[in-house]
Formats: C-alpha cells, sequence, structure tokens
C-alpha cells in the first residue's frame, strides 16, 4: 500500500546507524520505481527500509510503497529488523560478471534486432512493380 512519507515514523533506536552512500540506489529507484517495499506496523513506525524511505526522501517522493504488519512488541520489532538485514546473500563476483554479460549480449540483440527491423521497413516501404523499369 501506498504511504504518506511524512507520516512515517523513524526511532531513534534503530540498529544500522550510518546508511551509507546513497546515490546508486536513488539512481536505480530513480530509474526503475521502488522494487521493494519498507516494512511499518500499524503506528506506520519503521521497521525495514531505512535506506530505500531515505532515498525517496531524497528524492523529493511523497509516498512510499510500505508493508504494514502487526507488531508492535520492542523485541518483535528488532527482530524483523535483523533478520530484513541478514537473511540476503549479494551476487558473488561471479555472479555480477555472469549477469552483466548477459545483459550485454541482449542489448547487443536488441541492437541487431533494430537494425534488421530498420532494414525490413525500407524493403517492405518500396513500391510494389518498381522492378519493372529495369
Amino acid at each position: 500500500m501506498k504511504v504518506n512519507i511524512k507520516d512515517i515514523v523513524v526511532l531513534k533506536n534503530r540498529v544500522r546507524k550510518d546508511i551509507g552512500n546513497l546515490d546508486f540506489l536513488m539512481e536505480s529507484m530513480n530509474k526503475f520505481g521502488q522494487l521493494h517495499p519498507i516494512v511499518l506496523n500499524s503506528k506506520l513506525q519503521l521497521i525495514a527500509g531505512n535506506r530505500r524511505l531515505e532515498a525517496a526522501k531524497r528524492l523529493g517522493w511523497q509516498s512510499i510503497d510500505a508493508n504494514i504488519i502487526d507488531v508492535n512488541s520492542k523485541a518483535e520489532l528488532l527482530e524483523i529488523e535483523i533478520e530484513e538485514n541478514i537473511q540476503r546473500k549479494d551476487f558473488t563476483e561471479d555472479d555480477i560478471a555472469e549477469a552483466y554479460k548477459r545483459l550485454a549480449k541482449l542489448r547487443k540483440k536488441n541492437i541487431f534486432q533494430r537494425f534488421f527491423n530498420f532494414i525490413a521497413g525500407i524493403f517492405k516501404k518500396s513500391p510494389k512493380g518498381s522492378d519493372k523499369n529495369l
């Protein structure tokens, strides 16, 4: 669900103190939108997604996608914040290299496909019977 950013409460005792450089996240969110919702409790207190929230603020967004869960105990809030940040796995260097190799191949194919479509379009537009003068 969409939530107004101004209504979200970020508690001061978050585990992550340094949100790091948000430039790449902001670039991604600007290009692709928000890929993963933030997590809030019913009081609109942030449980997970502080970096996404801060990036959205810096981008000037008025609202953000959020999952609302019914958790209010401090222990559960902290447990979910921890889980959201540790139950993930970054790509390995090999994974990243393979992904970019595949992306380059797909983009290259796209360029050739556009060129082929352009050439095919030229032949489709040529007037019928124009070879009679040859």
